[in-house]
Order: structure tokens, then C-alpha cells, then sequence
């Protein structure tokens, strides 16, 4: 079962780790083999930081995290998946019968790449279906932080081409106290399952590098974000603790123009 208690933004206490997934994580990469070694790198504003290979990180299935306690699935009660406007790429803005808020910061791209980790990750999983949802520019989750309850924002449902790729138009999330900066998702066997919020394959979640991280929170709205991540770091998160390899996000882009983060996502 995939774990449902993950850390929080200050209001709702911070950090809480979920023991069991964590240990599962390990356990996965305990079976995959002890010779990953992580391939991405951080790049100047603007380069292109490179993607870990298929072959290198020996093909294993994305590492299973917690989807948090704000995932709006239908697991903590609010159910975002059963809504009429859910399928969508651009998620910036509130749909449905919501506030009709946008969510504001730098421009980012999200693109994930669903490949069969049984074929050697040489296969796109074509028609699987993929939800990804993460906090806003002060920290917040949409349909369940103080302020933005009525919102929906920065969550969305995409199915898979024939390339196996999902792209979803969003913002740079915030970093809130306890936790790197990071996006949430779900992989569904197909779109009708995403939308039933059923069958749920994977959860996983993506990091993002520390340059980069940097440079987006040295603008506008983001101050709050500079002395978060003044404490934290990657080796220290409690859920990328134990290697973030094959979590860590490919970055191309600029804080002017927007990022575009690309992962490829083994199931």
C-alpha cells in the first residue's frame, strides 16, 4: 500500500516521517543493486543539468514514496480526481466551482517520461495516466492548506502518448520548513483509473536541484522559500535521504524565461 502521511507546511506541524515507506524504498534499492551512482549534476542558470540513463541506473521501477497528506485523491477524503476538468495540462489555475485563483511564481514545465521497467525502460507506457499535484509559492496545498481551501490549483491529470510522456504548464513550488523542494505524482494504469481514483501503480516524487532551487527563490514572492532551504539539504530530507538519483529532475531554462524539469519514470 502506498504510505498517506508525509510531511506538511508549518501550519499542519512540519516534517512526519512514514517509517514503512521509507523502509520499502530502501528495500527497493537494496534489490536493484548498491552500484547507482547519481549521474545528474547541477548546471549554470540557463544549461541543461543531464538525465540519468536506463542502463545505468539498472532499470529499476521509480522509488515508491508517501503522496503526503494532501494529496486529493480520495485518500484523505477531498477527491480532486472525480471532478469534470481534472485532465488538463495547464495547471496554474482553479477549475470547476472553485475560487478561480491562479497560482503565481516562475514559469515551470513538468514533463514525465513513463517507460516498462520490465522491457529495460525501452518501452513508453503508452495510455497509462499520470497525476501530479504540489504546493504553491508560499508553501500551501490547494483543497487543504488555510487560505486556499477552495482552490484547486497545481493539480492535474495527463495521459500518456505515445512516447510514454506527460506534460503538465505550472509553477515553481514554494519550500516550505522540513522538506526539499519537490512535486508529487501518481501513475495510474489508465486514464479511466486516474479519474475513478483507482489502481493506483506508483508514488513517487520529484526533486529539484539546489542551483536551481536557489536562483528561482532569489525572485519576487519567494523570501520565504531563501530561509527555508537554509537548513535543508538533499542528504538530509527524510524522504531523499536515502538517494534521490533517480528522483532528481533534468533542468533546463532560466528563472526569466521558466524552467522546464524533465524525469524518466521506470513502472
Amino acid at each position: 500500500m502506498n504510505g498517506r502521511h508525509d510531511e506538511g507546511p508549518p501550519e499542519h506541524g512540519g516534517l512526519s516521517h512514514d517509517l514503512p515507506v521509507l523502509a520499502r524504498r530502501r528495500m527497493i534499492r537494496l534489490m536493484a543493486g548498491a552500484s547507482l551512482v547519481p549521474l545528474v549534476g547541477c548546471a549554470p542558470e540557463g544549461k541543461t543539468t543531464a538525465a540519468p540513463s536506463a542502463s545505468s541506473a539498472g532499470c529499476a521501477e521509480i522509488p515508491e514514496e508517501t503522496a503526503g497528506p494532501y494529496p486529493g485523491d480520495g485518500s484523505g477524503g477531498v477527491n480532486v480526481l472525480k471532478e469534470s476538468g481534472v485532465v488538463r495540462s495547464d495547471i496554474t489555475r482553479s477549475f470547476g466551482d472553485s475560487a478561480g485563483g491562479t497560482a503565481d511564481g516562475v514559469p515551470l514545465t513538468i514533463t514525465l517520461t513513463v517507460v516498462d521497467a520490465a522491457s529495460g525502460c525501452g518501452t513508453p507506457k503508452r495510455g497509462a495516466a499520470v497525476y501530479l499535484w504540489h504546493c504553491d509559492r508560499e508553501g500551501a496545498y490547494s483543497l487543504y492548506s488555510e487560505g486556499v481551501t477552495d482552490e484547486n490549483y497545481l493539480r492535474g491529470v495527463q495521459e500518456t502518448d505515445d512516447k510514454g510522456r506527460v506534460t503538465f504548464r505550472s509553477v515553481f513550488p514554494g519550500c516550505y520548513p522540513g522538506r526539499w523542494p519537490h512535486v508529487h505524482f501518481e501513475v495510474y494504469g489508465s486514464l479511466a483509473d486516474a479519474t475513478a481514483a483507482t489502481s493506483i501503480t506508483n508514488t513517487s516524487q520529484l526533486a529539484f536541484p539546489k542551483d536551481v532551487c536557489d536562483t528561482v527563490y532569489a525572485t519576487d514572492g519567494y523570501g520565504a522559500s531563501v530561509r527555508n532551504l537554509s537548513g535543508l539539504s538533499l542528504e538530509d530530507d527524510g524522504i531523499f535521504s536515502d538517494g534521490h538519483d533517480r528522483q532528481l529532475a533534468a533542468m533546463t531554462g532560466s528563472s526569466g524565461d521558466g524552467y522546464t524539469a524533465a524525469l524518466t519514470v521506470p513502472v
